[in-house]
């Protein structure tokens, strides 16, 4: 499995505003296309106003396919219309498993 995993620095104090519009218009399309949702967390400690997600993936040619499908998707539009003023710089990494590692 690979990890995608995405980090949004927001602008100060909009953590609350991107929590509350994501849970209540992002979460469900993005759930159901992308599919396995490692972890959402947002930073307590350290750079703040950070939003940090991870997402598995069997291949990267599967993220590729649901990724596509995900920014095709009308209601993702929507919703990132909405979000994208809130955030001033995105992260993007691969994370690929050590070999000794098993996903649970």
């Amino acid at each position: 499995m690979f990890v995608d995993e995405r980090i949004y620095t927001l602008h100060a104090g909009k953590v609350p505003t991107f929590l509350k519009l994501y849970e209540e218009e992002g979460m469900a399309v993005q759930t159901r296309i992308l599919g396995k949702m490692v972890g959402y967390y947002f930073t307590d400690v350290g750079p703040l106003n950070q939003i940090v997600h991870m997402w598995g993936y069997e291949s990267l040619d599967d993220r590729f396919e649901r990724r596509k499908a995900l920014q095709a998707a009308p209601e993702w539009q929507a919703y990132a219309a909405k979000m994208r003023p809130l955030v001033a710089h995105v992260e993007n990494k691969i994370l690929v498993p050590a070999p000794f590692f098993q996903a649970p």
